[in-house]
């Protein structure tokens, strides 16, 4: 009842700060139990934020040591037990396309400030030295009442011979990236109208500590009503949670996820953003290190379909540890 009172609370700021225009920043945790909502002239000093351009800090991001992750990663005999529960959903026809996640335990040379720092993202957030996003990935972005959204699915090593190439005719990242761009036009239409995608699975390079990515991408764009201010807020829950980091369909989905995963994710897979007063800009938090008790842990995952491999999948968990590097 308590978590339901403070999403009912938040929702009702995040409207109230739409119609009456003011800026805030947003973040909002996966299970949605712990709902954030700051107006953009009174963030704490312990948060640190950058929404593409937008940021509320100064420091430099060059450093010139060489960022260090030492990943401990769970035994694979408990991952595959985790893969089996989500493969036997599939099998049943209870799902179509899951986002498994696990906890890696990491040790750095850096500290989750420096981090957080050195790293180079669309979206990068600092909570309190409990945890850091340094995200490459929107969730939704509305520009002059058009609202869109950009599911990213599809990850490859750059160094791989013809890699784009790969990625682009792989036939189960093609499936997992048009359940997930369906999902997602079905999302928008919630909001919007005449929604349709503008940009159908385009390649991103990331670079990073160890190496370069290929990304696939996708961008949808639908025509919100002139009035969406008034309930900014009941429009970003309802598109929630992120259908590229839980899956299809996504109520059951979700409840596999609980089941299989057997601890709640938090903050990581939830999202965060800024409304302008004007502008909404929002990204996914992945890309995820939290601070436990002293001890950094490292979130990542990737897309179950029938398709998948258990030791792919679990090694694509691994390979996503990383920390992204101009």
């Amino acid at each position: 009842m308590k978590d339901h009172e403070s999403l009912r609370k938040w929702i009702e700021l995040a409207n109230d700060f739409g119609k009456t225009k003011t800026p805030f920043l947003f973040i909002l945790d996966f299970e949605l139990k712990k709902p954030i909502i700051y107006a953009l002239d009174n963030i704490p000093e312990n948060i640190s934020y950058k929404v593409n351009t937008r940021k509320n800090y100064n420091i430099k991001a060059k450093s010139s040591r060489k960022i260090v992750l030492h990943k401990s990663p769970i035994l694979f005999s408990e991952y595959k037990m985790k893969f089996d529960k989500v493969m036997e959903e599939i099998l049943y026809g209870n799902s179509f396309l899951l986002n498994l996640t696990i906890k890696t335990k990491i040790e750095s040379n850096f500290t989750l400030k420096e981090i957080f720092t050195a790293a180079h993202a669309k979206y990068k957030l600092f909570f309190d030295n409990k945890f850091c996003v340094f995200s490459p990935e929107s969730f939704i972005k509305i520009e002059d009442n058009y609202i869109k959204t950009f599911p990213m699915k599809g990850t490859i090593n750059a160094s791989i011979k013809d890699a784009k190439y790969k990625l682009l005719n792989d036939q189960k990242e093609m499936a997992e990236h048009a359940t997930i761009v369906d999902l997602l036009r079905n999302d928008l239409s919630q909001v919007a109208k005449s929604v349709h995608v503008k940009k159908y699975r385009y390649i991103d390079k990331i670079n990073t500590t160890d190496t370069s990515l290929y990304q696939a991408s996708s961008e949808i764009i639908g025509k919100l009503h002139d009035n969406y201010y008034a309930s900014l807020g009941d429009l970003l829950i309802s598109l929630l949670p992120a259908g590229s980091v839980s899956g299809a369909p996504k109520i059951k989905t979700v409840e596999i996820i609980k089941e299989a995963e057997k601890e709640e994710r938090g903050y990581y897979t939830g999202i965060f953003g800024i409304f302008d007063g004007e502008n909404l800009d929002s990204g996914v938090m992945i890309r995820f290190i939290e601070n436990i008790d002293g001890q950094l842990y490292y979130r990542s995952g990737g897309g179950i379909t029938f398709q998948s491999n258990a030791e792919s999948e679990f090694l694509e968990c691994i390979d996503k540890i990383y920390v992204p590097i101009s």
